[in-house]
């Protein structure tokens, strides 16, 4: 019997609703317990015993539900595959076949496709709806439309201890905790490179915080299979939200010039930070892997002291002299569209290059285009913090001033970087972790 339904609806597990008995025991009824099927009689069209299911193999690519391919059984002493077409009906019992003639040949592992007790069952696998990873206790398969397939995952504790149980418990499903699997997104093989196929567009909808939970919560080797299957970019946003110890491993176990191309795209700010975390033979085999003038620019803010000004600034800017006229400076706005996120407002320095005023983006565009920023000066004038100043004076200051951001000054009153509410966010955090602060 072939059956079509939505086994569980794609919403985060805080809105999951209760589903009535009779759904539960309809969807149970047409569910196949993977790992009950171990170890379960193949049996060929007259009713003989042709050998026992080892494992059973799905076609990996951007279906919804990967379909099932084949069973590798162990026929004596041989490990063998029996094609899917082969198969006439698939129960909790066991497998029956189409014929009593079979052409068995031994078991090739082939790309394109995943077993699906080696390399899910008992694994972590990433839950994207539930933004989540999951360990599978059981997988469940369903006849759709004449064909077999992977429908879901249990994350369950009552299908972990039912595998304990003897033969007659173990092969019946006891979905509690069942994911659809058009959510899950397996993680690679050891040695084996991630393909995210269809989920890469739902895991790409993700916010960067939301992926670093998910990369933080994986194993060595997963963390750096999920981290290269991800565009550069929206992995090196990844890397900027992730906590100072999981960062620190990801960077030191990965290969020094992956890790200089992801610091090479994250804010310099953030760039720099995970860099003083590393041991210092690490952290130069890394920069030694960076173009010149990124290496330059973060060596610049690696100079500064720890829990200084500089350490937390970014030294992303955008500076005019007093004569540059309001239409230039917006144009110049233009070269900064990667980094806009560290752009508060426009600098204005004199001749010798000393801060001036700090005008905020909104009065620059509603400013006349021809007049020249130098008429834009006047009170009040920029909150400043010297470069070498200490964290907690940087602290006291962003709270006083009441702004969105400081601009940082060296001893000559020029600006050296910025430092932005996120980077005094990040500071306070950073104190309450370490328990600097009292309530």
């Amino acid at each position: 019997m072939s059956v079509v339904f939505r086994l569980w609806p794609r919403r985060r597990p805080s809105r999951e609703r209760a589903r009535p008995a009779s759904t539960i025991r309809f969807v149970t009824g047409h569910l196949i317990s993977a790992a009950g099927l171990v170890g379960s009689v193949v049996r060929n069209q007259a009713g003989g015993e042709i050998g026992r299911i080892k494992d059973i193999v799905v076609r990996w690519d951007d279906a919804a539900y990967p379909q099932v391919t084949g069973l590798v059984i162990r026929v004596g002493r041989r490990i063998t595959f029996l094609h899917a077409t082969n198969i006439a009906e698939m129960t909790h019992s066991g497998v029956q076949l189409r014929s009593a003639r079979l052409d068995l040949r031994d078991f090739v592992r082939r790309d394109g496709e995943i077993q699906l007790i080696d390399d899910l069952l008992d694994h972590q696998l990433i839950d994207v709806s539930g933004v989540r990873v999951v360990r599978s206790s059981d997988l469940y398969l369903a006849s759709i439309v004449g064909t077999y397939r992977l429908v879901g995952v249990d994350v369950g504790l009552q299908s972990l201890m039912r595998r304990l149980g003897p033969a007659r418990v173990r092969r019946k499903p006891t979905p509690s905790r069942v994911i659809d699997w058009s959510t899950i997104q397996p993680i690679s093989r050891p040695g084996e490179p991630l393909r995210l196929g269809r989920t890469r567009q739902a895991l790409h909808r993700l916010r960067p915080a939301e992926l670093a939970d998910l990369v933080e919560e994986l194993g060595a080797a997963q963390r750096q299979a999920f981290v290269a299957a991800l565009d550069p970019d929206v992995a090196a946003e990844m890397l900027e939200e992730m906590e100072t110890e999981p960062l620190e491993d990801l960077l030191t176990d990965m290969p020094r010039e992956q890790a200089a191309n992801l610091l090479a795209n994250m804010a310099p700010d953030e760039a720099s930070e995970a860099l003083r975390e590393m041991d210092e033979e690490d952290r130069e085999e890394v920069l030694e892997e960076m173009g010149h003038l990124v290496r330059n620019e973060l060596a610049l803010l690696l100079a500064y002291d720890e829990d200084t000004a500089g350490s937390m600034m970014t030294n992303v800017m955008v500076v005019v002299s007093l004569n540059t006229t309001v239409e230039q400076a917006i144009a110049k706005l233009g070269d900064f569209v990667e980094d806009r996120g560290d752009i508060d407002g426009v600098l204005i320095v004199d001749d010798s290059g000393r801060l001036i005023d700090d005008i905020s983006l909104f009065e620059l565009l509603l400013a006349d285009r021809s007049a020249t920023v130098g008429s834009l000066t006047g009170a009040p004038y920029p909150v400043t913090v010297h470069d070498k100043e200490h964290v907690d004076e940087v602290l006291e200051r962003f709270v006083d001033s009441r702004g969105t951001s400081l601009v940082v000054v060296d001893d000559g009153g020029k600006p050296v970087g910025r430092i932005l509410a996120d980077d005094v966010i990040d500071a306070l955090l950073e104190d309450h972790r370490l328990g600097r602060r009292s309530s």
